[in-house]
C-alpha cells in the first residue's frame, strides 16, 4: 500500500479544557499519513484516480474550525474517522499538535493510527527502525 501525506496543516480553533481557552482560537497543526493505492493514478497520470490531498485538507480544516472539542485526543479520533469514512482510506495516522500549549516546548500533542495494519514502509517516514 502507498502513502499519501500532509505535513504541517495549521488551523486555528477553540480547543482546550480551561475557561480562558474556550474564549480564544489557538493554532493546531495536523500531519496525516493515509494509506491509498496510487497505482492507477501513476499508470494513467489521471487526477480522477488520486486521493486528492487538497480536498482532504479543505475538509479537515473545515471540521477543525467548526469543532467544539476540548481534547486533542478527541480531535485526533474525529479526524481519523472523518478521513477513513469520507475518503475511503483503510489506514490513517494522525498527528495533531498544539504548539502554543506549553511555555518552553515547541509543540505537544498526540499521534494515533486507525484502520488496517500499518502499511509496509511507513516506519521510514518517521525514522523508526522497527
Amino acid at each position: 500500500m502507498d502513502i499519501v501525506y500532509v505535513r504541517g496543516l495549521e488551523v486555528k480553533t477553540v480547543i482546550g479544557v480551561y475557561e480562558w481557552e474556550r474564549e480564544i482560537k489557538q493554532p493546531v497543526t495536523v500531519d496525516l499519513d493515509m494509506a491509498y493505492d496510487i497505482a492507477k493514478a501513476a499508470a494513467t497520470d489521471e487526477h480522477q484516480f488520486v486521493l486528492d490531498y487538497k480536498i482532504v485538507c479543505v475538509r479537515v480544516t473545515e471540521f477543525i474550525e467548526q469543532s467544539d472539542l476540548k481534547l486533542l485526543e478527541a480531535m485526533a479520533e474525529a479526524i481519523a474517522a472523518l478521513v477513513r469514512t469520507e475518503f475511503h482510506v483503510p489506514w490513517v495516522r494522525v498527528r495533531i499538535g498544539k504548539p502554543a500549549a506549553i511555555t518552553g516546548a515547541k509543540d505537544v500533542g498526540v499521534i494515533i493510527e486507525r484502520g488496517a495494519p500499518r502499511p509496509f514502509g511507513v516506519n521510514q517516514l518517521y525514522g523508526e527502525t522497527k
